[in-house]
Formats: C-alpha cells, sequence, structure tokens
C-alpha cells in the first residue's frame, strides 16, 4: 500500500458545491405531523366504523334476543299444549280401551244369552213338531173313532129299528094271539 502511495504521491482535494443545507429536522417534523393528522383520521374514521357496527350488532342481538324469547316462548308454549294433548290422548286411548272391553264383554253375555236362547228356541220348536205330529196323530185317531162311533150308531139305529120292528110284530102277534 505504501508502494502504491508512492507512485501516486500527491495530494487530492475534492471540493463540492452544494446547496445550502436542507433543513431534515423540519421535514421530519412535517412528515410526522402529516403521518399523526392521517393516523389520527384514520382512527376517528376507525372508531366511528367501529361504533356504527357496535350499535347496528346492539340492534341485531336486540332483535334477534327479543325473537329467541319468543321463539322459546313458543316452544314452551308448544311444548305445554303438546302435553296437554299426549295426556288427552291417553285419556282417550284408556277410555276407547275400557269401551272396548266392556263391548267384548256385551258381545260374549249376549252371545251366551243368544246361543242360549237359540237352543230354547230349538228345543221349543222340537217340542212344537212333537206336538203337532201328537195333535195329528191324535187328530186322525179322533177321525177314526168318530167315523166308528157313526157307524156304531149307525148300527144302533139300525138295531133299534130292527129290534122296534120286530117288537111291533111281537106286540102285533101278541095282541093277535100268536106266538113269536
Amino acid at each position: 500500500m505504501n508502494a502504491l502511495r508512492g507512485q501516486v504521491g500527491g495530494e487530492i482535494s475534492v471540493e463540492m458545491d452544494a446547496a445550502p443545507g436542507i433543513d431534515l429536522t423540519k421535514i421530519l417534523a412535517e412528515m410526522r405531523e402529516q403521518y399523526e393528522s392521517l393516523a389520527d383520521k384514520n382512527r376517528r374514521d376507525a372508531e366511528q366504523w367501529f361504533f356504527s357496527k357496535t350499535e347496528e350488532l346492539n340492534r341485531e342481538v336486540a332483535i334477534n334476543t327479543e325473537q329467541l324469547q319468543s321463539g322459546k316462548s313458543e316452544i314452551t308454549e308448544l311444548r305445554r299444549t303438546i302435553q296437554s294433548l299426549e295426556i288427552d290422548l291417553q285419556s282417550q286411548l284408556s277410555t276407547k280401551a275400557a269401551l272396548e272391553g266392556t263391548l267384548a264383554d256385551t258381545e260374549a253375555r249376549y252371545g251366551t244369552q243368544l246361543a242360549q236362547l237359540q237352543g230354547l228356541i230349538t228345543s221349543v220348536e222340537e217340542q212344537l213338531g212333537e206336538l203337532r205330529c201328537d195333535m195329528e196323530r191324535q187328530n186322525h185317531e179322533y177321525r177314526v173313532l168318530l167315523d166308528v162311533k157313526c157307524r156304531l150308531e149307525q148300527e144302533i139305529a139300525t138295531y133299534r129299528r130292527l129290534l122296534e120292528g120286530e117288537d111291533a110284530q111281537y106286540v102285533a102277534g101278541l095282541q093277535l094271539g100268536g106266538c113269536v
């Protein structure tokens, strides 16, 4: 390095024409003020946006809370209605079962009574048939006997006439002095 210096040997002077110095602190202060102003404006805009959105959300929350309460009330009322209807349904099913049981008992009882009555009717019809047969037989026997009676009466009448006719001859013969 010394060798190189020796070869170059000489002095160098540099002069610069510079404009008057710029005050960087002033520029930085202005930039800082602009940025702070912009940041303040952005902060106010963000706060305003935040407050408007918060207010909007609060309104929605209030509306949704009201709807939720209304929905809960409606659900509670519907549950009560369902429970009431289920109780009514159970009551109706119990009544239906009791009525069906009563109907089955009644049908069984009347079925038994009907079978007994049918048996009684069949028995009475058989007896009636037997009575008709007996009456027809007795009627036939009565007619036969009546016919026999009529014939006997006719024979008796015939014998009477014959006897009266003989008596008349006998009496006539006695009157005539004859013998019979």
